[in-house]
């Protein structure tokens, strides 16, 4: 079973191009070759080897492996116990980040995933998917970013993340959080519960990698905002007030002058003069 997909228009950032399933041959064999997109192959039985950059791997049921784009690759199923896989091909802007979060990539490209069927069943849901008329692309999309996340949690080829790794992805959870909250009444509680860490910690933690504090970035973040916003001349100060968390007018225009210097009415004043000029 193999089925080839259109290049997606809707989800650049991550899409199928393919996927199938296999019951190989003694001795079946691919390559060498070049890909034009990522192709990951997960073993359901038997053995058999693959070959990139100078290495050799015996790999057999619970394991797969990772084919990158324009590397040079070959596989072949043991002669006597041939291997029967699935696979997935896709491609996107945020195709190597997540492989990488998995741990796998060009010098990584050994799966290990023994915990459950559940790669097997998420090739079994894309076949599925053809009964899908009009969302099919947009259903083959989650089914991969579900399959992804499934090995960035579970798989156990992982490889630990640095300290200093550790340190930016927290800071990156930190400004995507205020990114997608910051119209609402959070708090740095709140930022460190649903990130995970202690309070005082990420604080810390923040303070050292962007020289000032959680706080202060999430007032400039909102203020920024806010001045996206004064250009609506149907949106009084006290919309756009309430449309960047703050539900205190008087608390806003505090420390909207606080970041630029005049109050919210003088600020959008000016910027109305200077378009006039």
């Amino acid at each position: 079973m193999i089925e080839y997909l259109s290049p997606s228009k809707q989800h650049t950032e991550l899409y199928l191009t393919q996927y199938g399933m296999e019951e190989c041959l003694p001795g079946h064999f691919f390559g060498p070759a070049v890909r034009t997109h990522y192709l990951l192959h997960y073993i359901l039985e038997g053995e058999g080897i693959f070959e990139v950059g100078g290495h050799k791997y015996v790999l057999g049921k619970g394991q797969g492996f990772l084919i990158c784009p324009g590397v040079i690759t070959y596989y072949q199923a043991d002669q006597g116990n041939p291997w029967t896989y699935c696979w997935i091909g896709f491609n996107g802007t945020l195709a190597e980040s997540l492989l990488r979060k998995a741990g796998l990539s060009l010098s990584s490209p050994i799966l290990c995933y023994e915990r459950d069927d559940a790669i097997y069943e998420s090739i079994l849901l894309m076949s599925q998917s053809q009964s899908y008329r009009h969302a099919r692309e947009t259903r083959l999309t989650g089914l991969l970013y579900a399959m992804l996340s499934m090995l960035m949690e579970f798989s156990s080829n992982k490889l630990p993340t640095p300290s200093e790794s550790r340190a930016e992805i927290y800071v990156e959870q930190v400004q995507l959080f205020i990114e997608n909250n910051y119209a609402q009444k959070i708090t740095v509680g709140d930022i460190a519960h649903v990130i995970g860490l202690n309070r005082s910690y990420l604080c810390a933690l923040f303070h050292q990698r962007m020289n000032r504090s959680i706080q202060d970035y999430l007032i400039r973040y909102r203020v920024n905002k806010a001045c996206e916003m004064m250009g609506n001349l149907e949106l009084s100060i006290g919309d756009i007030s309430r449309s960047v968390g703050y539900t205190d007018p008087l608390l806003f225009s505090k420390m909207f002058k606080k970041v630029k210097g005049s109050s919210p009415r003088h600020y959008r004043t000016l910027s109305q003069a200077q378009l006039k000029v």
